[in-house]
This record gives C-alpha cells, structure tokens and sequence, in this order.
C-alpha cells in the first residue's frame, strides 16, 4: 500500500508529465520488444527535426492505406535532390529540313 506521500509525489510527478505535453499509457508487446518499444517511446518524447522525422517514418509505415496512389509523388518529396534547384531546361535542337 502507498503512503500518502507517495501518492502525493506520483500526482505531481504525472502533472508535470501532462504540463510536458506528456501522456503514460500502457502497451502491450513481446518480451523481445521491449527494449525497443521503450526506446522508441523515449525518443517521441523529445522535441527535435530528427524526432519529427521518425515520427513521419513510423506513422507512413504503420497506417494503412493504399500505398499505390500518389507513391511517385511521395519518392520524389524523399528525394534527397529535394530542394537542390537543379536545371533541368534543355537546349532546343535546330528542326530538320524535310522535303514533302
């Protein structure tokens, strides 16, 4: 049984988590996973452009949907060409001369 201040110091420790933007909850998974999962779960905790990618990686991976629609589209933005400001124009060839 806990005391009362240990319920007290767990109340506040979890208002702190929720000030945070944080939320516990409980998973289910393999044994073998748990390292994992709670790596993973530590790493969606921080706020950083790496986590935000991780996140974009983990939702694309884990929802379905159909995957065949807009897929070029989708490759091309992964590009790592993205954003390089390529030129892409070609000069124009001098047209043939045809006798009809």
């Amino acid at each position: 049984m806990n005391s009362i201040s240990q319920k007290r110091a767990i109340e506040n420790y979890r208002k702190r988590l929720t000030e945070r933007g944080l939320a516990r909850f409980e998973v289910l998974g393999s044994e073998n996973d748990r390292d994992l999962i709670r790596s993973i779960a530590r790493r969606l905790s921080e706020e950083s452009a790496e986590v935000a990618k991780l996140r974009a990686a983990l939702k694309l991976a884990l929802t379905p949907g159909d995957e065949k629609r807009g897929g070029i589209v989708q490759a091309l933005r992964r590009s790592p060409l993205v954003g390089a400001e390529l030129d892409l124009s070609r000069p124009l060839p001098v047209p043939r001369k045809v006798d009809l």
